[in-house]
């Protein structure tokens, strides 16, 4: 099952950058042999905040018949383990992938929120886009690691 993450803005080389792709390949690594993966990252150019604009671009983007999970400050906080579980779940119930979403400084939409299957939060702070996208790449990583028993993810 492929996972795409659906991000405005566009990332730059730096230590952010890095740890995105290490955590990618590193999912597309381990994710290969539990039917997890792979990952892509599609970037969503905006040269201006505008939510409506970015949202329209946002659903353009989206793979027909994929699962999708916004990013929202509303959203549901989980722990890994279950995060793990709900994608084992999506990709077990037949869904051809899973599109997370990552909307623009001025966050998601109406019609993101109601195309999105779940929401799902990294707590009540504001975080940096940047950071949310390795936050959830090195997510998306624990999760197939978690699912495959490998020893990266240590409970307790």
């Amino acid at each position: 099952m492929k996972i795409s993450v659906i991000a405005v803005g566009r990332a730059k080389s730096g230590p952010e950058l890095t740890l995105i792709e290490n955590y990618r390949t590193r999912f597309d690594a381990i994710g290969r042999g539990i039917a997890l993966g792979p990952l892509d990252i599609v970037e969503i150019d905006s040269r201006r905040s505008d939510r409506e604009v970015d949202s329209v671009k946002i659903l353009e983007k989206i793979p027909k018949g994929y699962h999708v999970i916004a990013l929202d400050e509303r959203g549901k906080t989980q722990p890994s383990s279950a995060f793990s579980a709900m994608l084992c779940d999506i990709r077990d119930g037949g869904a051809p992938g899973i599109a997370f979403l990552i909307g623009g400084a001025d966050g998601h939409s109406d019609a993101i929120r109601a195309t999105a299957q779940r929401q799902i939060a990294y707590g009540p702070a504001t975080w940096p886009h940047m950071l949310v996208r390795v936050m959830l790449t090195e997510q998306i990583y624990r999760a197939a690691a978690i699912a495959a028993n490998h020893p990266y993810h240590r409970e307790g």
